[in-house]
């Protein structure tokens, strides 16, 4: 019998052939942390009072989920952490305006085939897009880590995920993935790793797969990951990354579960609310009026998606009733968009330009929606008070999706107005 990816990259870094079900002590190769970094540099000055880091070149720090601060005690915290990162000496420190954590990583080499990255925030899972094992951690393991190096796994049991076909016009890798989460549910690969395999994982972008990848977490698994091939080499060496390391799966490979999905039957769906795995084709949902669209987030706040939404509004301007906000994932997305023109075509349209950050995404900064609105997102999670009311609705869809939804003021396949 063979091994899973998860077998296989856990094993080697615990130094021997492991079991699934097996407990591994391991060092991860990155440990990622954003603003929560304030919290836990706490708890790590608690644990050892004037003591050093274990590894600070291992370290990354991200200031992105309240950016700029909105009031004096997250100013307080990113001060905090900005003097943290000075006595220590942190190399791998981004301040805020550089963009969401889970774009700055690979954006900047950090994300290498075979690796294990480790971060506080559920969607770190988003790396298993280069091949890495990815995995969200809490802030007291992070904690941990930075004093001792290490952590532990349970080898985890596979999902092997089979996608032939090609995605059809104004159809999106946001669509597949909400598509597998409402087949799966959104506890139906709980601490499971998903492995995507078939003959149409090459045409899938590096942007589709990291928002696959990304969204790994909402349907429970404990990592999200793909092979690595040309597209990854071609990403990742443009970013100075050696790519030696790569890890895959043997064709005898044990899974608990096999699914098969034909990408040519994908159509544009939403996650209605208050759960991901609530989903619905949007031709089987009733007339929708939303108050708030959203572009961005880790999950598509891509290139790719400020140019399919400028696709899709074609030089006409957003409905006077929806509020249309925009937010690249990165700076480097922002000027390239800014370059491309796409920005100002978004703009033009109606649309209101967010800094490179979380955004509303978490409902703790910037476009929190009234009690009672409803918003179209494109990013990962739509549960109740996300946003920041209670008494409100999220949608989630993809970038096309989103265009469409501006354009109309309700929720819209994007293939009736193109």
């Amino acid at each position: 019998m063979g091994e899973t990816f998860a077998m296989k990259v856990l094993g080697r870094a615990a130094g021997k052939s492991v079991e699934e079900g097996e407990i591994v002590f391991i060092e991860p190769d990155v440990i990622l942390t954003h603003d929560n970094s304030s919290a836990i540099i706490g708890k790590f000055e608690s644990t050892v009072p004037g003591g050093t880091l274990h590894d600070p070149e291992r370290l990354v720090i991200i200031l992105d989920h309240v950016i700029p601060a909105s009031d004096s005690k997250t100013a307080a915290g990113h001060a905090k952490v900005r003097a943290f990162v000075k006595k220590h000496g942190i190399s791998n420190f981004f301040d805020i305006g550089n963009g969401v954590c889970h774009q700055l990583l690979p954006e900047n080499g950090l994300a290498a085939p075979g690796s294990i990255v480790v971060g506080s925030d559920s969607h770190t899972c988003t790396y298993g897009a280069f091949n890495c094992f990815a995995t969200g951690i809490d802030r007291t393991e992070s904690a941990g880590i930075w004093i001792t190096g290490k952590t532990w796994f349970r080898v985890p049991e596979t999902i092997c995920i089979d996608l032939t076909g090609h995605l059809s016009d104004l159809v999106s890798a946001k669509d597949l993935i909400l598509t597998i989460i409402g087949d799966i549910g959104a506890d139906g690969a709980n601490y499971m790793s998903v492995e995507f395999h078939g003959p149409a994982v090459g045409s899938l972008r590096m942007c589709d797969r990291m928002t696959i990848a990304n969204m790994g977490i909402e349907m429970g698994a404990k990592l999200a990951v793909f092979p690595a091939d040309g597209t990854t080499y071609d990403y990742l060496s443009k970013r100075g990354v050696e790519c030696c390391g790569a890890i895959w799966s043997d064709h005898d490979a044990p899974y608990v579960r096999n699914l098969s999905y034909d990408l040519t039957t994908i159509v544009p769906v939403v996650a209605r609310p208050h759960s991901v795995d609530n989903v619905i084709p949007i031709s089987d949902l009733p007339e929708t009026p939303v108050d708030q669209v959203f572009l961005g987030t880790c999950t598509n706040g891509r290139i790719e998606d400020l140019e399919v939404a400028v696709t899709v509004l074609n030089g006409r301007k957003v409905s006077d009733r929806v509020r249309f906000l925009v937010a690249p994932a990165s700076r480097e997305i922002l000027r390239k968009g800014m370059e491309m023109g796409l920005i100002q075509e978004l703009v033009t349209a109606g649309a209101t330009l967010l800094p490179p950050g979380c955004g509303p995404c978490l409902g703790a900064h910037q476009g929190v929606l009234a009690p009672g609105e409803r918003c179209l997102s494109t990013a990962n999670r739509n549960f109740k008070g996300r946003m920041g009311e209670k008494d409100s609705e999220i949608y989630l869809g993809s970038p096309e999706t989103a265009a469409a939804t501006a354009l109309t003021g309700r929720i819209t396949d994007p293939r009736e107005v193109l």
